[in-house]
């Protein structure tokens, strides 16, 4: 189903090259927090759903402090992959993409990001809008086994997809 476009060996070149586009070492330090803690503040929840995606900040607003609270506290206790990923989406202003963002920085286990670029450069067509558990599990599963057969963690890994398609997609 997936497949890289870049050679496996060019995944460290195709990492470091993300610092010219992005930075996101306030979204690690919120990252690192919330795993010591246990949850996002909504200031902390704000932050990195705007790093993901501004558009989404008026729809983020919506969620009081409690409710942050809550949501991302359960989503980051529980065990269950598909309970992790959908609780967060029932804070307003989140779906796949930005869940994803969440466990990716937030949670202990290993996740991607599914975004876009990330399925552009593994030779998918983004699916506009319509993403599935089954869809986040299969990309999960995907880029653990790629991320472990490079020798790379997945924030590296999440770094290389997003900067090859960035500089080579139309």
């Amino acid at each position: 189903m997936f497949e890289l476009r870049f050679r496996r060996d060019s995944v460290l070149e195709w990492a470091d090259r993300y610092s010219k586009y992005y930075d996101d070492s306030e979204v690690i330090a919120i990252g690192r927090d919330a795993r010591t803690r246990g949850y996002l503040t909504a200031q902390q929840f704000r932050s990195m759903a705007k790093w993901k995606t501004p558009r989404s900040q008026s729809r983020c607003f919506k969620n009081s402090d409690e409710y942050v609270h809550a949501v991302t506290s359960n989503a980051l206790a529980a065990s269950e992959p598909r309970f992790k990923i959908e609780a967060l989406r029932l804070l307003d202003g989140v779906d796949w993409p930005t869940a994803s963002v969440i466990l990716h920085f937030c949670d202990r286990g290993d996740w991607p990001i599914i975004d876009y670029r990330a399925f552009w450069t593994l030779k998918q067509d983004p699916p506009a809008g319509k993403y599935s558990f089954g869809l986040w599990e299969a990309y999960t599963d995907f880029t653990r086994d790629l991320a472990r057969e490079l020798a790379v963690d997945m924030r590296t890994l999440d770094r290389a997809l997003w900067t090859y398609s960035k500089e080579r997609q139309q």
